[in-house]
């Protein structure tokens, strides 16, 4: 049988100034890439978003405007090299974190680069109007488990709003909501004998609070012609596989996914399931896209016995003889 890949996608995060470079100069179909990227996005100043990305400042890059369409850019063209580079290994499945999603559903053949990249540039303007209205944050617990966090959540809101947003790992659960809220459960986390971080975040992404985001989404998504999925791709909110010809689902699904919790951890246990009963286990590697390695850390939480293969830069890549 074909050896085959399946792709992890970063999400929100995973940004970091030089993301890309590497693989820009020494791949034409990595340097199409960031070009075309570079004539669809409109950033202030007529900065381009290659520059942002190789350059930074890290300031600009971390907006959730810029990030998400950054992250998108970088994931597709290490793999559109990746691809130009190993002859086009054939795609067994997709997933992604989050922002991640669009870049799985992209890799699966749901819409073109451009097409993907203009509803990500939406998304990304759509949370950050939210998060500047609506004074948000996000809190990540360590070694709580669901009903944990669900706690914390019911005893620091007192009115706000505070909601799980992220299940990422075994023990690794984020939380949502007013910053204050957040401050709240931070206290809290630390009396339950659990630990608590407030993270850099422009908002509580993943929550209510992200309500205006999703139904501008929705407004946006009516007007695109999604395409059959050519192989699976698993959603952020259930945790399992999208439909392959239910364009209107996964419509749905990826509105509801801006205000509902990020089921990672589900996500990973579900294709590692199908990944194995489908029977071609031994034939089917990892790789998570890059930037980053984000992925590939949560993922030794998930299950220690599923290997990853990052490709932040092309000198990894070439490393790992991919």
């Amino acid at each position: 049988m074909t050896h085959q890949h399946i792709y992890l996608c970063p999400g929100q995060g995973a940004q970091a100034v030089g993301m890309g470079q590497s693989w820009r100069d020494e791949s034409p179909a990595a340097a199409s890439i960031f070009a075309n990227a570079d004539e669809i996005v409109e950033l202030d100043g007529g900065t381009r978003l290659s520059a942002l990305c190789f350059q930074g400042p890290t300031e600009l890059l971390n907006r959730t405007d810029v990030s998400q369409p950054a992250l998108f850019t970088c994931g597709i063209a290490c793999h559109a090299a990746m691809q130009e580079r190993g002859g086009r290994i054939p795609l067994a499945a997709a997933l992604g974190l989050s922002l991640g999603e669009y870049t799985a559903l992209q890799i699966a053949g749901a819409f073109s680069f451009s097409e993907g990249l203009r509803l990500v540039c939406t998304r990304g303007r759509l949370m950050q109007k939210a998060a500047d209205a609506s004074k948000g944050g996000m809190v990540a617990l360590i070694g709580a488990d669901e009903s944990q966090a669900n706690e914390v959540c019911a005893s620091a809101a007192k009115g706000q709003v505070l909601v799980t947003a992220n299940f990422n790992a075994t023990g690794q659960i984020v939380l949502s909501g007013h910053a204050e809220a957040c401050d709240r459960a931070v206290t809290l986390a630390g009396t339950m004998g659990l630990r608590a971080t407030r993270l850099s975040v422009a908002g509580a992404f993943h929550s209510p609070l992200m309500a205006s985001a999703a139904e501008g989404m929705a407004r946006a998504l009516e007007h695109v012609d999604l395409c059959p999925l050519t192989a699976p791709v698993w959603s952020n909110v259930t945790g399992e596989q999208h439909a392959a010809n239910d364009s209107h689902t996964l419509k749905s699904l990826l509105v509801e996914q801006i205000v509902k919790p990020v089921r990672w951890d589900k996500c990973c246990l579900s294709m590692l399931a199908w990944r194995t009963t489908q029977g071609n286990g031994a034939e089917t590697s990892l790789h998570e896209l890059a930037p980053g390695s984000v992925l590939r850390g949560l993922m030794r939480r998930i299950d220690r016995t599923a290997e990853v293969i990052t490709h932040d830069t092309i000198e990894e890549h070439n490393r790992a003889k991919v």
